[in-house]
């Protein structure tokens, strides 16, 4: 057997980012990489014939390997695979949701020093919070909302106190549902009113909301569980190790 890795273009790899994305069914938080040009992709051939690609940083996690895909015949042959990806790649970090099973596996199969980085959250009950002096609305270019680029804002007393929304150059259906609150208006259930109100403009648009917060940040994670959000996975990070690499 015979694996070959070769530096491509992103439309040598677009047909197959669609089998990974219909396996994988959930939210890619990264999948708009490789499109934007922040990634740059690989194709693996077995004995001259595509079998998969990955992907590797160009651009703020520069050497990170970041997306990795079998053709489910060449299951069996993942990790050979990933170890010539890393090898030609030359990266030095790797990446995985741990919702993203084969990811996954090749993280802790070729990685150390693995650390989380984001806690991903998926929709799972739909919440009545109430606001009584609240009033939910469209952004107008007056607004002095504390997340300049939001499309919703909440507005108190005639006050705007939070804002946020939801992004779209995600897999669909996904919509990454995020807000920020006026300092001087935390703690008072504004955000998770906020959320509540976003996840609903987001089903309205034909959108499934998701989001994701650093683990550190256990406000946000209150804020966001208590508008119906429930982790669903996070995203890990590792250093590649040639030691286990190598007992691989």
């Amino acid at each position: 057997m015979a694996i070959q890795v070769r530096r491509a273009e992103y439309e040598d790899v677009r047909s197959m980012r669609e089998l990974y994305r219909q396996e994988v069914d959930c939210q890619i938080i990264h999948d708009s990489v490789l499109a934007r040009g922040l990634g740059d992709p690989y194709l693996i051939l077995i004995d001259e014939r595509i079998s998969g690609y990955g992907a590797v940083w160009n651009k703020y996690e520069v050497g990170r390997l970041m997306e990795f895909y079998t053709l489910p015949h060449r299951r069996p042959s993942a990790l050979p695979m990933f170890r010539e990806l890393l090898a030609v790649s030359q990266a030095t970090q790797i990446e995985a949701q741990t919702n993203i099973p084969l990811m996954l596996t090749m993280l802790f199969d070729c990685a150390e020093n693995i650390r989380s980085e984001n806690i991903l959250f998926h929709d799972a009950s739909t919440t009545h919070l109430a606001c009584p002096n609240g009033l939910f609305r469209s952004i107008r270019p007056e607004d002095q909302a504390p997340e300049a680029d939001a499309d919703w804002v909440l507005e108190v007393d005639g006050v705007v106190v939070a804002s946020g929304g939801f992004l779209c150059h995600y897999n669909p259906p996904y919509g990454d549902v995020y807000m920020s609150v006026v300092e001087s208006a935390r703690r008072q259930g504004f955000g998770s009113y906020l959320v509540q109100e976003v996840k609903r403009v987001c089903y309205e648009a034909g959108k499934k909301p998701a989001a994701r917060c650093n683990p550190a940040n256990t406000a946000s994670r209150r804020t966001l569980e208590r508008a119906g959000f429930l982790p669903c996975g996070r995203l890990l990070a590792g250093d590649v190790s040639h030691s286990l690499i190598r007992g691989n």
